[in-house]
């Protein structure tokens, strides 16, 4: 589909008074007072769609973008409203209402923000998202409305699937950046995306309100992914047309600087790696603690020899090391996939299998065991004049093997009660309901 040029309307002066019928809508209970919502004259009511979309000085662009938005909507047979997030300091929020878009006033501070600031506005039980730059063709925004009305919670665009205009994105993004981070994801996650920073894309007003977006910046896009997988809920990919930036309107990627590319990399295997924590702890921790373990139990009784190899204490003291941290990366990784887990599935899982009772008793034995084999060295040591017995002795590699499970039952301990303590609610507090007030 061609893009249209520029609308005769973006290129009006500044300075203009808003279109006529625009009316200041109140403000629900308990918003931000420092938002207010702006009303086009044309305003429809009970939208199955809301467009969704942060604006700042998109002045030459709006025009025609709440237009697509308008054919958008028909071509979809549906009713919907546009809504503007608008931060600007020229002309967008005038062009905006005068095409028949809402528009949400709200101070400067960030996109993540801004879609915060918009969820108390939206009416429709679907949304879209994306920019106001004519970058994303949502004269196509049927295609998104077609798979949540078939049940999908999330429909994320994609750009592989659909089309690229030549030049609109820079090679560094196109063919290093994204593909990348994709496979990253995909793999950590066990996802299918192909395109994970597309910023186009649907989601059921249901699934926005229990996603809990806290993004204020731009990073809100892979919280949104990484929660979809995270929450399992039912994605498709959308196939998107991207156009590359308008003749006279700065790239984005020009205005946030030559560095941005690796930027928005780090970010976003920031975000990745923090959601997906116990990838790096629970099975690695396994693997290391398993090796200590084998390093160091076998060795309790004396050195062991193997063809020319002998296993002293200084192979059971790295055991030991091993075990250690294998056994925090383990109890790490499951506190994170407790933490993270949506559905209560993992924590569920977890309290049942480190029952609380059970698993206190056994690390109380644990460690009265480690401390009876690490005490029969103390006891030698003050008997023998405060002298140390030679490495191999027995009493060396039993007090080794008893500080390790000392080790074990304590950090055992620690841990159930933590996982434990993870269950513990609260019901609202005082301060919700009443305000909060100060002494008296």
């Amino acid at each position: 589909m061609s893009r249209p040029e520029l609308g005769p309307t973006a290129a009006a002066a500044p300075g203009t008074s808003a279109p006529a019928g625009a009316t200041l809508a109140p403000l629900p209970a308990g918003v931000d007072p420092e938002v207010e919502l702006l009303v086009p004259g044309t305003d429809v009511e009970d939208p199955e769609v809301s467009i969704v979309v942060p604006a700042v000085n998109e002045e030459l662009t709006i025009s025609d973008f709440v237009a697509w938005c308008v054919q958008g909507l028909a071509d979809a047979g549906t009713t919907g409203e546009i809504l503007i997030v608008d931060s600007s300091t020229d002309r967008t929020a005038e062009l905006a209402l005068a095409g028949g878009a809402r528009v949400l006033r709200t101070p400067k501070r960030g996109l993540g923000r801004a879609y915060i600031d918009a969820l108390p506005y939206i009416r429709g039980r679907y949304v879209v998202m994306g920019d106001a730059d004519c970058t994303y063709d949502f004269r196509l925004l049927g295609r998104f409305v077609e798979k949540l009305r078939e049940g999908y919670d999330f429909a994320m665009g994609s750009r592989w699937l659909g089309s690229i205009e030549p030049g609109a994105m820079p090679k560094l993004h196109r063919y290093l950046g994204t593909p990348i981070t994709t496979w990253i994801l995909n793999r950590l996650y066990g996802s299918r995306f192909t395109d994970i920073h597309c910023g186009m894309r649907g989601i059921s007003r249901d699934a926005l309100d229990r996603m809990g977006l806290v993004s204020q910046s731009w990073e809100y896009a892979s919280e949104m992914v990484l929660k979809s997988v995270r929450m399992k809920l039912s994605t498709s990919e959308v196939p998107v047309t991207f156009y590359k930036d308008r003749e006279g309107r700065l790239s984005h990627h020009k205005r946030s600087g030559w560095f941005s590319p690796f930027q928005a990399a780090w970010i976003n295997l920031r975000a990745m790696f923090i959601y997906r924590a116990e990838f790096f702890a629970l099975k690695p921790g396994l693997v290391f603690l398993f090796a200590g373990l084998v390093l160091t139990f076998p060795l309790s009784f004396g050195s062991i020899s193997i063809g020319s190899v002998t296993f002293s204490l200084y192979w059971m003291l790295l055991g030991v090391t091993l075990a250690v941290l294998g056994l925090q990366s383990f109890f790490f990784g499951v506190l994170a996939q407790v933490l993270c887990d949506y559905s209560g599935d993992a924590r569920q899982r977890w309290t049942g299998f480190f029952r609380y009772t059970a698993t206190v008793v056994s690390c109380v034995v644990l460690f009265l065991l480690g401390l009876g084999l690490a005490g029969a060295l103390v006891v030698n040591y003050v008997t023998s004049s405060f002298t140390l017995p030679p490495p191999s002795d027995i009493l060396d590699h039993l007090a080794v093997t008893g500080s390790l499970l000392m080790i074990i039952g304590f950090s055992g301990f620690c841990f159930t009660l933590l996982l434990h303590a993870t269950g513990v609610r609260y019901g609202v507090p005082r301060a919700s309901e009443d305000g909060r007030r100060g002494p008296g």
